[in-house]
């Protein structure tokens, strides 16, 4: 029996001379602002109040909502009665149609109380933390607080409207019979000035107009300028010591590389010119197995590597440092990361990833490294854009205190009421005192409105854009838990457009 075989056919063939094209990685351009870095070594302590960062937040945001609440309300009368501002919440009087502005405190039976906790025995077990603040039997009670004292809000504009502890507002009414102060209409700070594009680097540009390396950056950002690219952001990867779940990290990790596709595919992840991961990179830790032999050991003080697991944080540097010779990184510490509980977190230490942290920027040096490990919550541009992002937290404690689970609304307040984070530090999770002490300044109010506002790990992926009275517009992303969901969101930094692409296995 014979067979012809066509040369043609042949798996052995002459190398090719076709070229193909070599695709590069679009350009960024990316300057993070310092807003949330806290002072370090003997500056940094705890030995005063937490109730001075509400009078902060209150003289710093008051300005703003008065401005609006007279501007609204200045001709405003009812039966013949002009109404009329007051300076202090205390100074309202039975009767008279007047406003005032101040702190909203939500008082709350079902909140945590750092009190009762201590007033109880400490060996007992702490109960499992509650999904929603709101009481069943609607004893919950709206207060208004300045530096003279408190007053009752009731009405039924206070339904229509999100409010949490530590949000700023100004109030309208009259003050009933039972001291209570019926609301008529509510105003909030909203959405404060929001800077053009590339507004930041201009201003830096002029300053340095004279020098050669401000002529240098203004020839790049110019020319960046004119290419537009995608930051991919991805929250909740959640590695831990199981190897069986990596597969869709792997998956992840070769579709930014441009592995996982084709040639049409590549040309579009080429232009991905960023990745943000919005906290909770490494899963929960958890205590490794301890056998009965080492129980009976005697205790150890110090390091102690057999209760210490690091196959996580292993992992997670293997994920970056394959990742960084291809795209700049920026890696924002969540809830179980680990850095410091109270808000704001404080960057992962390079320390922890040997490998990334050859990418990191030198010490001391005013330039963002390709790998540049962030504060929670973050600001900073990103071509041209202000961003703003957090790990969660904020919205996941204002989601104890409404009904629903509309999180795209919690996101909208919290860019209405300028304030980053309201309930720090009454009820943050995961401590009862949920930030620093600050004295001088309260790094979360909004002093510039963001292009685009991200909050990661949340249920799900929703998106939408909200307007300002003066212009201003936001895209607000809501980034869903890649462990749970597989997806990544990708932002056209040419028309602020997401998309998601989603992985599974």
């Amino acid at each position: 029996m014979s067979m012809e075989v066509d040369v043609d056919d042949d798996l052995l063939q002459a190398p090719s001379d076709q070229e193909y094209p070599v695709l590069e990685r679009q350009p960024s351009y990316y300057s993070p602002l310092n807003t949330f870095v806290c002072a370090k070594g003997e500056l940094k302590h705890y030995q005063q109040q937490y109730a001075d960062i509400y009078f902060l937040r209150l003289a710093k945001l008051k300005p703003a909502v008065e401005a609006i609440a007279h501007e609204e309300w200045k001709d405003f009368e009812i039966a013949g009665e002009k109404v009329r501002r007051i300076d202090r919440v205390l100074d309202v009087r039975q009767g008279e149609l007047s406003w005032v502005a101040g702190t909203v405190y939500m008082e709350m039976p079902l909140k945590p109380n750092i009190l009762e906790d201590i007033s109880k025995d400490h060996w007992i077990s702490a109960p499992p933390p509650k999904e929603k603040f709101l009481s069943p039997t609607g004893q919950d009670q709206i207060m208004l607080e300045d530096e003279s004292g408190r007053l009752r809000l009731i009405g039924a504009p206070l339904q229509l409207s999100i409010l949490v502890t530590g949000c700023i507002v100004a109030v309208m009414g009259t003050e009933n019979a039972n001291g209570d102060f019926e609301v008529v209409d509510l105003k909030v700070p909203d959405l404060p000035r929001q800077p053009q594009r590339w507004e930041r680097e201009e201003g830096s540009a002029v300053l340095s107009s004279s020098s050669s390396v401000g002529k240098k950056r203004k020839s790049n950002a110019a020319e960046q300028r004119t290419q537009g690219g995608k930051v991919a952001i991805v929250s909740g990867l959640r590695m831990s010591s199981d190897r069986g779940d990596t597969m869709t990290l792997d998956l992840l990790m070769e579709y930014l590389l441009g592995e996982a596709c084709g040639p049409a595919d590549q040309a579009e992840v080429r232009r991905i010119s960023r990745l943000i991961i919005a906290g909770n990179s490494l899963a929960e830790g958890t205590p490794l197995a301890v056998r009965e032999e080492e129980k009976k050991a005697s205790k150890r003080y110090g390091y102690d590597s057999s209760a210490y697991n690091h196959a996580p944080t292993t992992y997670l540097d293997n994920f970056l440092a394959t990742l960084l010779p291809s795209i700049p990184i920026t890696l924002i510490p969540g809830e179980s990361d680990p850095a410091n509980v109270s808000m704001p977190q404080q960057p992962l230490h390079p320390a922890m990833l040997p490998r990334s942290r050859n990418y990191c920027a030198v010490p001391g040096s005013s330039e963002p490294g390709w790998f540049d490990s962030v504060t929670n919550p973050w600001e900073g541009d990103v071509d041209g854009w202000r961003m703003m992002g957090t790990g969660g937290q904020p919205i996941d404690d204002v989601f104890k205190y409404v009904e629903g689970d509309e999180r795209l609304e919690m996101m909208e307040s919290l860019m209405r009421w300028r304030c980053g984070a309201p309930t720090a530090p009454d009820t943050l999770y995961p401590v009862r005192t949920g930030s620093y002490p600050f004295q001088d300044r309260d790094p979360f109010v909004i002093e510039e409105c963001p292009h685009v506002y991200f909050v990661g790990n949340q249920p799900r992926y929703e998106t939408t854009v909200i307007e300002g009275p003066a212009g201003q517009t936001v895209r607000l992303i809501c980034v869903p838990r890649f462990r749970d969901m597989g997806e990544v969101v990708l932002l056209d930094t040419d028309t602020l457009e997401t998309e998601i692409v989603k992985f599974s296995v």
